[in-house]
């Protein structure tokens, strides 16, 4: 499960597909609907949340928004509850982090994309619509694998 920091407009269309569908099943896993990934570290950060189903729904209205402007059929019915004023901070570190992440996937499933994206300064890079950047490392939460 990845619940991406980069703004959703980075993704290839396989990449913003499954954001959708594995943020619905985070959605579920807070609802206490499903006894898989309860303890995913991706979960943190809307688990700490005064209310993280106005969270991770804020986070799939957004979601939703770019896939609407692409032309997608995501059912929006499927957002638990939306309050936009709400914002997370996610460190610059992270996003580093998932950048680098992503473009290793769009190298692969998306070479066209990866080159438009690839020469991207850091500092212009945008966070999903429902984080603020901060300075700082990498999320404490966050798993790295060594490749």
């Amino acid at each position: 499960m990845r619940i991406w920091s980069v703004h959703p407009k980075y993704l290839d269309a396989k990449g913003l597909v499954a954001l959708w569908r594995e943020t619905l099943l985070a959605q579920k896993v807070l609802k206490g609907e499903t006894k898989g990934y309860r303890n995913h570290p991706q979960l943190v950060r809307f688990r700490d949340q005064k209310n993280p189903l106005h969270t991770i729904g804020t986070y799939l209205q957004y979601v939703y928004d770019e896939a609407l402007q692409r032309g997608y059929n995501f059912d929006q019915s499927k957002i638990y509850d939306v309050d936009q004023t709400l914002r997370l901070k996610v460190t610059k570190g992270q996003l580093e982090y998932e950048w680098h992440h992503l473009l290793a996937k769009l190298e692969v499933r998306d070479p066209e994309r990866f080159e438009s994206l690839k020469e991207m300064k850091h500092e212009s890079i945008e966070a999903h619509p429902l984080f603020s950047i901060v300075e700082g490392e990498l999320e404490n939460w966050e798993r790295v694998t060594k490749k």
